[in-house]
């Protein structure tokens, strides 16, 4: 299985192995749940061990051939992963401080990773059950309950009024420069790799994103926003790529709708 049209052949299993990890996530939903905190201050709960669990039995079930590589799974060296040509990219629970405040704002992201670029994507809602998904050179799409799946497009920016998505929980003086920039604006706050996908789904205009994530943060959104039409790259509009060092930390990112503006106009100068 070397070609992306083979990789659709799996959209629809990894899209209900996301289902299966989202409803694992809602049995512990306001509930009672433990609170830990990682070496890097970051939170965890049994929901975010619990998907990651569903997710990796999904997983090796599927490609059993295929290393997976989740936030809460083991550490791998550097020296390891760089051999992998193909790998599944893992956040079990994104958005573990808006599942915490019970807001509703946190997914369940899985991609499929192959030469340093995200292939496929599928990012889940478990409060509403809804899914954005996209293979590489294919279309985006978006499912909803009870609904066929409707084909989404990131939408074009008018030079006029413009919609922001922001980060609910980590915003930064930064961030308030780059608003700086327009003249008439509205943020859309929210939590998780959602932002990307309002992009995506035509909804924002682009996401600013200037403080640390991660790689398993932003690989299923890249899929999503790339296949809408739009792009997520570096501050200097080179398209994000993964495994390609020991760090796993991306680094400040734009996911934009729009790739006929030089968003590198937009950088602050901090």
């Amino acid at each position: 299985m070397n070609s992306t049209s083979q990789y659709s052949e799996l959209l629809e299993p990894v899209k209900a192995i996301a289902h299966q990890a989202g409803d694992a996530i809602l049995e512990l939903y306001q509930g009672h749940f433990c609170v830990e905190k990682k070496s890097d201050d970051s939170p965890v709960t049994e929901a975010d061990f619990a998907a990651h669990e569903v997710i990796m039995k999904g997983l090796a079930e599927l490609t059993p051939d295929w290393p997976v590589l989740s936030e809460e799974g083991d550490h791998i060296e550097y020296e390891q992963r760089r051999q992998w040509q193909r790998y599944w990219l893992v956040d079990p629970l994104d958005g573990t401080r808006e599942f915490i405040k019970c807001n509703g704002e946190f997914t369940v992201n899985i991609a499929l990773i192959e030469n340093h670029r995200s292939v496929m994507g599928v990012i889940q809602v478990p409060v509403s059950r809804e899914c954005y998904s996209a293979v590489a050179g294919g279309s985006a799409y978006f499912d909803a309950p009870g609904k066929p799946a409707e084909k989404i497009e990131a939408k074009e920016w008018d030079g006029k009024a413009i919609t922001i998505a922001g980060s609910r929980s980590h915003r930064m003086p930064v961030f308030c420069s780059f608003l700086e920039f327009f003249d008439d604006y509205r943020v859309l706050s929210l939590g998780s790799s959602l932002k990307s996908c309002y992009v995506a789904h035509g909804m924002a205009d682009i996401y600013a994103r200037f403080g640390p994530t991660c790689e398993w943060d932003t690989a299923a959104a890249q899929c999503i926003v790339e296949e809408a039409g739009g792009l997520l790259t570096d501050m200097a509009l080179r398209p994000l790529r993964y495994n390609t060092k020991d760090s796993l930390i991306n680094p400040p990112f734009f996911a934009f709708g729009d790739r006929r503006y030089n968003w590198r106009d937009y950088v602050p100068d901090v």
